[in-house]
């Protein structure tokens, strides 16, 4: 297939028309409450599982591999996900998918107030919801132009990607502490409910979400429609460049996740209060990240806002390899968690804008794979160096790496060659 984006020089993307539906005050309203009830549950299962794990083993390399299954899809099923979704209506998928997320939650919930439940069952329900939380989000993210005019879209992005952080990553965890207190069986059944209510808010959306395909082109192969999307972005000098520069900032974050448990408790001495003080520094930069994206690209540009990402989380990584001071690493994850969410915004919004409808799903397949598949690298490449030479030294790499993509961002990312903020 050739379209019209594809046939421009290399370095050049022309924007892909919006199609503003009726009603897209209401879609983004339900695109964002979606997101943010589904994450949270997403985030409540990464906690309630893997406890559910240490009542049946005692086995360190059993009880983590529940945490494996729900993140290992996005290495193996991305990009097949990616095809699916620009082939099927988008909405359906993503009905689908919170159907299945529902049933495997409650066939759980009834399996434990049976007694009824193993290891290997958790291994398969945390498959079934990992493979199905990469097919909604990766729907949802493709269904952003056909549901929101472009006037709307950054905004729209920006609530997107603050919910996912804040209910994915902080509060999804929290909440799941708080209801396996109350107990497993209820914390499961409280989960499903918050799937089945994602799914309900769907019936809301107005528009049409099947992917734009010529009717006269033939059904590829799925292998071929893979290529296709991968080279889409490979031969684009700022779509290619924008993945590329996020695997290296990921891996920076997966990084920095996986060590400071033990850095927080050995090097810096820090309760388990200052530990939560710092992580919620990283959400609340988030949230501002989200609130003021839409000021700072107007009174920045697009190009200065990606730029503070790589800013911001040199200064994250780098932080704890010269201090020990809780506030002082509380600060820069909190600049950190700011600038992760100002790059979500704007890189999204980017290829919203540059990518055609026909490829979104598999564009946003591939750039999710770049950044969710580095960060259990960078967690593995962080971990290797902290048992090696020392809890410290990993920092003073990454924070070495994000140093060494200033130039080539600054020589690449050019202002004239990016969308203008709406």
């Amino acid at each position: 297939m050739t379209t019209q984006a594809s046939a421009l020089p290399p370095n050049v993307l022309e924007p892909v028309a919006s199609r503003p539906p009726d009603g897209a005050a209401r879609n983004s309203f339900v695109l964002v409450s979606f997101t943010a009830i589904t994450n949270l549950a997403d985030g409540v299962t990464k906690v309630v599982l893997p406890l559910m794990a240490t009542q049946m083993t005692s086995s360190p390399a059993q009880i983590s591999g529940v945490a494996v299954t729900l993140t290992l899809p996005w290495l193996l099923v991305a990009l097949h996900a990616g095809v699916l979704i620009d082939r099927f209506d988008r909405r359906l998928l993503l009905w689908i998918a919170d159907g299945v997320r529902t049933a495997s939650v409650l066939t759980l919930f009834a399996l434990a107030t049976i007694g009824s439940l193993t290891i290997l069952m958790l291994y398969a329900c945390g498959l079934v919801l990992g493979i199905a939380e990469v097919v909604a989000l990766t729907a949802a993210g493709a269904m952003v132009p056909a549901a929101v005019p472009e006037r709307r879209r950054e905004r729209t992005n920006a609530w997107i990607a603050g919910a996912e952080t804040v209910c994915n990553e902080f509060a999804g965890p929290f909440v799941g502490g708080l209801l396996v207190v109350a107990g497993t069986t209820i914390a499961l059944g409280v989960t499903g409910v918050a799937y089945a209510a994602g799914a309900l808010l769907l019936v809301l959306l107005v528009g049409r979400y099947r992917p734009t395909r010529s009717v006269s082109e033939p059904r590829r192969r799925v292998h071929q429609e893979i290529v296709e999307g991968l080279s889409f972005l490979w031969r684009h000098r700022i779509l290619r460049f924008m993945a590329l520069t996020l695997t290296v900032l990921c891996s920076c974050w997966g990084a920095w996740l996986a060590l400071m448990p033990l850095v927080a408790t050995q090097l810096m001495g820090a309760s388990p209060r200052e530990y939560g003080f710092m992580l919620s520094a990283l959400g609340g930069g988030g949230v501002v990240g989200a609130m003021t994206v839409g000021w700072i690209n107007r009174l920045l540009g697009r190009r200065w806002a990606l730029f503070s990402d790589i800013i911001g989380t040199m200064v994250m990584v780098g932080a704890p390899a010269v201090t020990t001071n809780v506030i002082a690493v509380a600060a820069a994850a909190f600049l950190g968690g700011m600038g992760g969410v100002l790059w979500s915004v704007n890189s999204r919004t980017i290829g919203q804008s540059l990518v055609p409808d026909e490829l979104l799903g598999r564009y946003n397949a591939a750039a999710r794979l770049f950044s969710w598949g580095a960060m259990p690298v960078g967690a593995a490449i962080g971990g290797a160096l902290a048992q090696w030479v020392g809890l410290q030294f990993p920092f003073w790499v990454f924070a070495v790496l994000t140093v060494l993509l200033t130039v080539p961002f600054l020589w690449t990312m050019r202002s004239e060659l990016l969308p203008s903020s709406a």
